[in-house]
């Protein structure tokens, strides 16, 4: 991929904005170079590196639009673009919920890129891979696992004087070790920006822990437990409940934040006084764009839980407008406040528990309360009198992030989570948790 900087890439939508004989246009370029390794049974099976670039541009004549989208840059492509997405604007039927291109925004840059991310090469996702096969063999376990990195740019610009450009690097790796008769399964996650962060090493030797720790699983009778849940036990059942503050929903009455009469549940104490959530596109672990690439609107720190109480709702343009609200651009990440103990001291101080390292298979079961269903899985453990005893069988649950951040005895050290199974790029804490409620037992490993 020939990556544009920010000089290349307004040269562009200069010249598509200038072509547009809309009311308005607006155009965005993305690109995007992504490596990646995936092995299994320890051995390496695909090795990749894919390049891509494409155009967006949109018009509106009214409130009728179009959308072109292309991979071409000459004038001729790009003029063919404009003209397509006006012939389609012309042909659609007005969109009664239609609002107009943005005003110019003022974009706060965030540290989103970093150089030794950018340089990882064939040999370092190789290095990756024989880290974490060679301790597996060693451990006589095998494994499974995909390590991606990708070094990317976005650029926005808008009839209205709108223009931004941000430049992106990240990585995520998930591995999973297995025990050779398939007895025992282990599995971490790691993501990061910065790819000094990151500890091949490290992230392998927790899989291969659990893995090992988790033969011979007794069953444990369902019931209501307390349970120490780590953050990638509980990332994606709070995404969940974190795309679910749009301030619509509850008006109407299709979210756990309505209220009779049409009323939401803004400034209600809804969770435990331990519980504060907010996003933060300048945050040091997980920064993000600094504009909502829907809506082109600047992002800002905002205030989601506050000690327990809901401390805002998310307006899109056209439901601030019809409400007399302020608009507000989506988050890209959620960071939830924690404490200073790791798992391991979580786990000392509890008499009588479940760790539960990782959940999967979640499904909605009621969305006006967001109870979920789900499993456990790769490493379920019993804890008494402060140690770890004996694997468990796995468990099927019915829970609700709602009834779960009331339960709260305790928080951990917050951890970095990340990686295409959440909705956000986020930092969670593992957290004791009571009364979890665990409906019926799984024979999976």
């Amino acid at each position: 991929m020939k990556t544009l900087n920010q000089e290349q890439a307004k040269k562009i939508t200069d010249r598509v904005l200038s072509l547009s004989k809309a009311d308005e246009c607006t155009v965005q370029i993305g690109g995007s170079r992504v490596g990646n390794v995936r092995f299994a049974r320890n051995s390496v099976s695909t090795a990749g590196l894919t390049e891509d670039m494409q155009l967006v541009v949109r018009v509106a004549f009214g409130k009728r639009s179009g959308t072109a989208v292309i991979n071409e840059f000459d004038d001729k492509s790009l003029e063919r673009a404009v003209r397509r997405a006006e012939e389609l604007a012309k042909l659609a039927p007005e969109n009664p919920e239609f609002m107009p291109a943005i005003a110019k925004q003022e974009y706060r840059a965030t540290n989103t890129f970093v150089t030794k991310t950018a340089a990882i090469d064939p040999d370092f996702r190789a290095d990756v891979a024989a880290t974490a096969i060679e301790l597996a063999r060693k451990n006589k376990l095998v494994t499974a696992g995909f390590f991606t990195d990708r070094t990317s740019f976005t650029t926005i610009a808008n009839s209205n004087g709108v223009f931004g450009h941000q430049d992106f690097t990240d990585l995520s790796f998930s591995l999973t070790a297995r025990t050779e008769d398939g007895r025992g399964s282990g599995w971490v996650t790691r993501s990061a920006v910065d790819a000094a962060r990151f500890d091949a090493r490290e992230a392998s030797e927790v899989a291969i822990e659990k893995a090992l720790r988790s033969v011979e699983a007794r069953a444990l009778e369902p019931g209501r437990y307390t349970v120490i849940l780590e953050p990638a036990a509980t990332s994606e059942i709070l995404g969940n409940m974190f795309s679910a503050f749009d301030a619509r929903s509850a008006d109407e009455g299709r979210s756990f934040l309505s209220k009779a009469g049409g009323k939401n549940r803004l400034g209600d104490k809804l969770f435990d006084s331990q519980v504060n959530v907010w996003a933060d596109p300048w945050d040091k672990d997980v920064p993000v764009s600094p504009w909502d690439e829907e809506s082109l609107l600047a992002r800002e720190r905002t205030q989601l839980i506050k000690d327990g109480r809901i401390a805002s709702l998310d307006y899109s343009r056209y439901w601030a407008q019809k409400m007399g609200k302020r608009a507000t651009a989506g988050h890209g990440n959620m960071i939830m406040e924690g404490g200073t103990k790791s798992l391991e001291e979580l786990i000392a101080g509890t008499k009588k528990g479940i760790v539960v390292t990782r959940t999967w298979y979640i499904r909605m079961v009621d969305p006006q309360s967001l109870l979920l269903t789900g499993l456990t899985r790769d490493g379920t453990f019993y804890v008494e009198n402060g140690k770890i005893k004996y694997p468990l069988k796995n468990f099927r649950f019915n829970e609700s992030p709602v009834t779960i951040l009331n339960n709260i005895d305790e928080l951990g050290k917050p951890q970095i989570i990340g990686g295409d199974e959440v909705p956000f790029q986020m930092v969670l804490p593992p957290m004791k948790v009571r009364d979890f409620n665990f409906t019926s037992l799984s024979d999976a490993v």
